[in-house]
């Protein structure tokens, strides 16, 4: 969890602005929340997503991305949730997001009946019960951060397996330009990122 938080400080570091961090489950982002709360300072100021927000607690968090700041703004989301589809925060209102992980749904009875489903149809059974509903997921939340074509920032994929030819071939043709890096390497690419911009 603390390399989560990490990555977030620095793209939060690399050039002040409001930014979507995904994560795969509640748990999951309770778990890295605990970590914020226990950092003594940070570049950056932050608020959760909680679980079954009223309409005006909705209104209340985009409202967080409105605002004049002094340092940068994370909102801590949940992935396939109601802030990872259907918002707009055009221009300078969201700059960037961090998806931690690949979105891949929970096993359960609907999914296996799925996959079975179309094993049986000769297709991969687990791409179509698993694997295309997880990347869904990440595009759509990726999608939050280009909604004009003014529009500049930065989306970075937390998980090993986004190397993955599989996942890889799941892409859109726009993420050609992609570039793979570590906790050690993601500070100087964001910089000449945001110097190209």
């Amino acid at each position: 969890y603390q390399r989560v938080v990490d990555y977030i400080e620095i793209l939060a570091r690399s050039h002040k602005g409001n930014y979507l961090v995904f994560f795969p489950s509640y748990q999951y982002m309770e778990a890295v929340k605990q970590q914020l709360e226990e950092q003594t300072e940070s570049c950056f100021s932050w608020r959760l997503q909680e679980s079954h927000m009223t309409e005006a607690q909705r209104e209340e968090f985009l409202l967080e991305f409105e605002r004049e700041r002094t340092q940068s703004f994370a909102g801590l989301c949940v992935l396939g949730g109601i802030f990872s589809e259907g918002i707009d925060l055009k221009e300078e209102r969201l700059e960037g997001a961090i998806i931690v992980g690949t979105g891949l749904p929970m096993v359960c009875t609907e999914q296996e009946i799925l996959k079975k489903y179309f094993e049986e149809q000769g297709e991969n059974g687990y791409d179509y019960a698993y694997q295309y509903p997880g990347m869904n997921k990440v595009l759509q939340a990726a999608g939050r951060v280009i909604r004009t074509v003014e529009d500049v920032g930065v989306i970075e994929l937390l998980d090993e397996r986004f190397l993955q030819s599989e996942y890889r071939a799941l892409f859109p043709r726009e993420w050609e330009r992609q570039t793979v890096c570590r906790i050690d390497t993601v500070e100087k690419y964001l910089e000449e990122f945001w110097n190209r911009s």
